[in-house]
């Protein structure tokens, strides 16, 4: 009998997301994964935890203890007081047996017995007839490395095999670069390496600088800091467990202003450099060549061959490194007559171990020094109002959590990259009601020159790159070629500037052309910025301020960083009796400001609600005080009663009436929210904190946010109250925002200065049209900068993160 019931539909197998393709000596299947498994290692499992784990010490509060006095940079005397002061206390759940730090320095030492330790050498250079000696502290590399690989709580985070990796965009397979072995150089080395012997690269990523160590400058140190890049960026640049450790701890050769610029003296730093550096490498030579076996986590016995996979650190060590730019007889080949040591590592090649830096190159250097000094010489010219205008455009600047706020641009002076490296982003927006393109030809041209500066600069630091970001950095770099021609041609010919800069031929604006051959040989620039290094200067700089007499410095600041080594080992330990704080240990530590309460009876995965009220508020009562003085508070309850009866069904919520709020309706205010979201970067969580408080810090912080504002439309608003309440006749609880959209049309949308630099520009609608929304539908922050001369005018700021930088692309074609 014929029936008229159709089958069930089949069900549409999806597509696998990623695909990994491991390098053929592995002997590795390609593997494909979906979202949620990416990432994941099947092989995976808990490790147990000790029962003891804070072992030599005799208590876990002898340990805490020790932590806390570290962390503190307590001297002598601080540490005996606090100690007999707590041998006061009467006695707790908690048992303290140390002393004084006699106790401390012993039980640190015999912790710190588990790891390799430092040692003195002497180098002997033979300089002008005579021989000069130098002091070099030094903890080979390789056995620093072996303590990485004995470390339990490591084991499961090593990459051994080179992968290529893809993920699918819908119609192909699209490779990605991220991590150094995603790169074709690890894909090389591991093809050179021996077959059939489960034979893998140990790659180190090596940073060495010296750093000012006395507050006046004359004391300095050079200390040598090692990763390893076969642990995933999180932890390798991390400051926890497998995070970057000074390893050595280099001589300085003396100022000698008569013989500076001399070859002799030249050549002596360098020889000093390299005779010294080769203390690090006992064994390394070897082992590079004969490989080293080691069991690893998974039972395999694999033959490692420690490789030099990165140098980082900035031009002037990146020179020293490779000895590059050599006096006359070898300029040609840009060499020096040095000895390499680091060609003593087999499959290290030193010239390709050396990457754009970021940190010293851009923000540091084009960036942060030439165009943003370019920048106050034109403002100088133009004088005193325009300079004024610009401090008040930056004073103004939205504040953002991960920017360094500014009140002077004119008159500051700082040698940190990471503020120059803000402060260009926001001059850059600063200068735009000032340096008009009639008032100003070489300002106009140098914000062209600015903007390109700023999306190549944006697109080199994304954490994931692509076949097609890589082309939009190919493609930018003629953009910015062609407006520093067209700035340089002018400030050449027609400009009357005194000091304008027409020689833009210098290192650093040559370095960054390297960029894309880097990405593809050695992954993403986060993996060689000298950045997470140079963080490290600072605890050596507090430690030789607060613990040091000034005799042995090297000694005793490396001793101190040794026990530190030796504490943080002992936390890990301990935290593995607890799954969240293990990986706390591994990871970085996102905890909130004290003010940031967050209340944890609103839980939701994509947003919380945070820094609630006493009280809650009757809606009328809101509606009559502020609306007195904000016109977007003028008819809030009839507002917000029509919000909930016309969305609630658009929401999925049925309605039987017309909802009726009351006089006396409740709602509880909240000052903070944390927004999380999928990076469009590298798909990962990523966490915003906005705020709408009158008086954050003493100053009125009223955050914008990029919400879906409908199935087709994305826009951005301003927050101007977040609250929670229940509707009647509904269950649950819900989470709303009085926010004021930027829809508004704008007049002249078609003004060349949005098309010359590349501009989005928005405009608020009036605040008495002010909507409500639901928070659900926040995406994530957002900073909009005013524009002064066009009311209610407003300019995104995209380069606050990458993903707002490539949200902002997709967004521009909406």
């Amino acid at each position: 009998m014929a029936t008229n019931i159709e089958p069930p539909p089949v069900p549409v197998e999806q597509p696998y997301e990623f695909k990994t393709e491991f390098h053929p000596h592995s002997g590795r299947q390609t593997l494909y994964q979906r979202f949620e498994e990416f990432g994941i290692t099947p092989e995976t499992q808990a490790l147990p935890a000790e029962q003891e784990p804070w072992h030599p010490f005799q208590s876990h509060a002898d340990f805490k203890f020790s932590e806390i006095a570290l962390d503190a940079a307590l001297n002598k005397n601080q540490i005996d007081w606090l100690l007999n002061l707590m041998a006061r206390i009467s006695q707790g759940q908690a048992k303290i047996t140390l002393k004084n730090k006699f106790d401390l320095c012993k039980a640190l030492d015999n912790a710190a017995a588990e790891l390799t330790p430092f040692s003195k050498h002497e180098v002997k250079v033979p300089y002008k007839k005579e021989e000069r000696v130098f002091e070099v502290h030094a903890r080979p590399l390789w056995d620093w490395a072996l303590d990485l690989l004995d470390n339990p709580l490591l084991a499961l985070h090593f990459v051994w095999d080179t992968q290529r990796i893809y993920k699918h965009d819908g119609t192909d397979f699209v490779r990605f670069f991220d991590e150094p072995w995603t790169g074709d150089w690890w894909w090389d080395i591991q093809s050179r390496l021996p077959q059939n012997l489960d034979a893998a690269p140990f790659c180190f990523i090596l940073y060495a600088d010296k750093t000012r160590l006395s507050s006046h400058g004359t004391v300095k140190g050079y200390p040598v800091v090692a990763r390893c890049a076969n642990l995933p960026v999180h932890i390798r640049n991390g400051e926890g467990i497998g995070g970057g450790r000074v390893v050595g701890w280099l001589p300085i050769v003396p100022e000698d202003a008569s013989e500076e610029g001399k070859l002799g003296y030249t050549t002596l730093k360098r020889v000093v450099w390299h005779e010294s550096f080769v203390k690090l490498l006992v064994n390394l030579d070897q082992f590079s060549k004969t490989g080293y076996s080691y069991s690893c986590y998974d039972k395999i016995l694999r033959w490692l061959f420690p490789v030099i996979l990165i140098l980082s650190g900035d031009y002037e060590e990146q020179c020293m490194m490779s000895l590059i730019r050599g006096e006359e007889v070898l300029k040609g080949l840009g060499l020096r007559p040095v000895a390499n040591v680091l060609w003593l590592v087999e499959n290290s090649d030193p010239h390709e171990a050396l990457s754009l830096d970021d940190l010293h190159t851009l923000h540091g250097g084009t960036g942060g020094v030439h165009l943003l000094g370019e920048l106050k010489t034109i403002l100088a010219d133009l004088g005193r109002q325009a300079q004024d205008d610009l401090e008040t455009q930056v004073s103004e600047f939205p504040r953002w959590r991960a920017l360094t706020h500014f009140t002077t641009v004119i008159h500051i002076t700082f040698s940190d990259g990471n503020k120059r490296w803000d402060l260009v982003k926001q001059a850059f927006y600063a200068a735009l009601s000032v340096l008009k393109r009639q008032v100003s030809p070489e300002g106009y041209r140098l914000l062209q020159v600015i903007r390109s500066y700023l999306q190549l600069d944006s697109l080199i630091g994304l954490d994931v790159h692509t076949e097609r970001t890589l082309e939009m950095i190919d493609a930018e770099f003629l953009v910015y070629d062609a407006a520093l021609k067209d700035y340089v041609e002018y400030a050449t010919t027609k400009s009357s500037i005194e000091d304008i800069k027409t020689d833009w031929n210098f290192p650093k604006t040559h370095l960054w052309k390297h960029a894309r051959r880097d990405i593809e040989s050695k992954g993403v620039a986060r993996n060689y910025s000298t950045r997470p290094n140079e963080k490290l200067h600072g605890p050596l700089k507090a430690a030789y301020l607060s613990q040091l007499n000034g005799k042995d410095i090297a000694k005793q600041i490396l001793h101190i960083d040794h026990h530190k080594c030796a504490a943080l080992l002992l936390r890990g330990r301990v935290d593995t009796l607890d799954e969240q704080h293990r990986l706390q240990a591994l990871g970085d530590n996102n905890a909130l400001d004290d003010e940031d309460r967050i209340d944890h009876t609103n839980h939701n995965g994509h947003f919380k609600l945070g820094s609630p009220q006493s009280c809650a508020f009757i809606i009328q009562d809101i509606e009559n005080r502020r609306g007195a003085q904000d016109t977007a508070f003028q008819g809030f309850r009839r507002k917000f009663s029509n919000f909930v009866n016309i969305s609630l069904p658009t929401y999925g919520f049925h309605l039987t009436r017309w909802i009726t709020i009351p006089i006396d309706f409740q709602i509880r205010e909240y000052r903070y929210l944390r927004l999380n979201y999928e990076s469009t970067v590298n798909w990962k969580q990523s966490t915003d904190h906005l705020r709408s408080n009158s008086s954050f810090h003493g100053s009125p912080c009223f955050d914008c946010a990029f919400i879906q504002l409908s199935a087709e439309k994305k826009v951005f608003v301003k927050i101007i109250l977040m609250f929670q309440c229940e509707v009647p006749d509904v269950v649950g609880t819900f989470q709303f925002a009085l926010v004021q959209p930027y829809t508004a049309g704008i007049p002249g949308g078609a003004r060349r200065i949005n098309k010359d630099l590349r501009l989005n520009r928005v405009k608020a609608v009036p605040r008495g049209d002010s909507i409500f929304v639901p928070l659900k539908s926040f995406i994530r922050g957002a900073v909009l900068a005013r524009d002064p001369e066009h009311r209610d005018e407003f300019l995104v700021v995209e380069h606050i993160d990458s993903d707002m930088f490539l949200r902002m692309k997709a967004w521009a074609c909406q």
